[in-house]
């Protein structure tokens, strides 16, 4: 069966959901030693969190790109998740589903979390047909995001760097059996209508 063009894939549990970043080891390390994000740590700067573990890896480019060496599995609660998705706003005007040109901007303004659909990534960081839910966290939302809905934070660089040895070498069932468990993220189609273009 054909995979939906916008559906949430995820590792996720009955309460939480996984979700990605990667950063500098002097944020991602102690970050991940004391399981909350450090002092340092911009709350008042957009923040992009990623279910997709393979998106990631092409964003950071499995942890070898500069500023991104650290790669981050970060368990969110997931009423504060579905608290972002709620109050999201695309990140590009879609007609259609938005009034206007004007009144997508007003709604972007205003909103605590925005949301941006990229090509989900094959083991290669291939493009695929289906997308990938990027998820920016601002304002109020990133707070909640560092000090309320973060349950744990996990430093994964080595399985990044692992998946990306095996894939190198061309053993991609190697790889496959290394990634992280995700499968669709149950929201119903009502919940999502705003946010799929």
């Amino acid at each position: 069966m054909a995979e939906p063009r916008y559906r949430i894939r995820a590792l996720h549990t009955d309460s939480t959901v996984t979700v990605y970043q990667a950063y500098t080891p002097e944020i991602g390390l102690p970050a991940a030693r004391e399981d909350r994000f450090p002092a340092v740590w911009q709350r008042d700067r957009m923040t992009w969190i990623k279910p997709s573990f393979l998106w990631m890896m092409y964003r950071c480019g499995w942890g070898t790109k500069e500023g991104q060496e650290t790669v981050l599995a970060v368990e969110i609660s997931r009423e504060g998740f579905e608290w972002a998705l709620e109050h999201a706003c695309l990140s590009h005007y879609e007609h259609g589903l938005h009034a206007d040109r004007a009144t997508w901007k007003r709604r972007l303004k205003r909103a605590p979390a925005r949301v941006q659909w990229d090509p989900e990534r094959d083991l290669h960081l291939q493009p695929l047909a289906h997308r990938s839910l990027q998820l920016g966290l601002a304002g109020e939302a990133a707070r909640l995001y560092a000090d309320e809905w973060t349950v744990s934070i996990t430093d994964v660089t080595s399985l990044a760097h692992a998946v990306h040895a095996h894939v190198r070498d061309g053993d991609l069932d190697a790889a496959r059996q290394l990634l992280p468990r995700e499968r669709p993220y149950p929201l119903s189609d009502g919940a999502m209508a705003h946010l799929r273009p």
